[in-house]
């Protein structure tokens, strides 16, 4: 920050002290030739510490830059290595889900063919027991319909 309010206090000074010399080497007659007063040793030092001053600002500016730009590497790296813990985090959360999912599944397959089964078997039994029970009814009607061998009637065949 001084360096910055250095430069604009020193260049007027400077442009003053400049204009100051031209100023009084105007002053001489003409026959004379004009010469360039040389700037005192105060003033080569002057020019010597505003011109390392606005060195040292430009540097510091540089290394602010600088410093921004690598801070700015280092948020976008810790950004991008959070986004892929976030991302492995959701993936495996999403696997976990998907394998629980399957599971159910599974479970619900079983039940359903082992429910299947119970119902054909239990279609089988009901077939079955249909169809002893039809028997019985077929056994018992030709019981029925039959005369015991001994019971008096004749057939056409022994009555002759």
């Amino acid at each position: 920050m001084k360096g910055r309010r250095v430069l604009p206090t020193a260049l007027p000074c400077l442009i003053l002290i400049g204009g100051c010399g031209t100023i009084a080497g105007c002053g001489g007659s003409a026959n004379n030739p004009s010469k360039v007063p040389e700037p005192s040793a105060a003033q080569i030092e002057r020019s010597e510490e505003a011109a390392q001053k606005q060195q040292e600002a430009a540097e510091l500016n540089n290394d602010r830059e600088l410093l921004s730009s690598i801070e700015a590497k280092k948020q976008e790296e810790a950004a991008e290595a959070k986004a892929k813990q976030i991302e492995a985090a959701a993936t495996k959360k999403a696997r976990k889900k998907e394998a629980a999912a399957s599971k159910k599944a599974k479970q619900k397959e079983k039940a359903a063919e082992a429910n299947a089964k119970k119902i054909e078997e239990a279609a089988k039994a009901e077939a079955k027991k249909l169809k002893e029970a039809s028997k019985q009814a077929k056994d018992a009607e030709e019981t029925q319909t039959t005369p015991p061998a001994g019971s008096g009637q004749q057939s056409p065949s022994e009555g002759q």
